[in-house]
């Protein structure tokens, strides 16, 4: 049996996941990562996109975090983001049209036009479009 290390991913409005996993890969500001049992203690920034958790047993379970921290302690790993969506859970269609609404907004600046506001949401749908296409991926759709 492989080794585990408890994990939860919290979000600003509630816990989405608590349980022992075998390992974490998630998308660190400096790059990729991947957390197993013995990890050494970090702190890092978390960009937006899926956070992937293999269980106990093998299963896999994908989430989206909309930014936020990951921390690693010896026996325990959390993941602390403002927004925290199991990915089965997220609407592609609601994602594109975010995407698609923040791309025009960029494109067509007007008067009172807010840069970093239309740029962090098109960051966020793209992370969630790609979130769901490594779901695709990963049943083979």
């Amino acid at each position: 049996m492989a080794m585990t290390v408890q994990c939860e991913i919290v979000s600003a409005e509630r816990e989405i996941f608590s349980g022992l996993v075998e390992m974490i890969v998630a998308n660190g500001s400096l790059g990729d990562l991947g957390i197993n049992y013995g990890h050494a203690p970090l702190l890092t920034g978390l960009k937006p996109g899926p956070v992937r958790i293999r269980k106990q047993g093998g299963e896999e379970e994908i989430f989206y975090v909309s930014g936020g921290f990951l921390e690693v302690q010896p026996y325990h790993v959390t993941v602390l983001a403002d927004t925290a969506l199991r990915a089965d859970d997220m609407d592609e269609a609601a994602a594109l049209a975010a995407k698609e609404e923040a791309a025009s907004q960029l494109h067509n600046q007007s008067g009172e036009f807010d840069y970093s506001r239309a740029a962090i949401q098109l960051a966020e749908a793209s992370a969630q479009l790609r979130t769901l296409q490594s779901i695709r991926k990963k049943l083979g759709k």
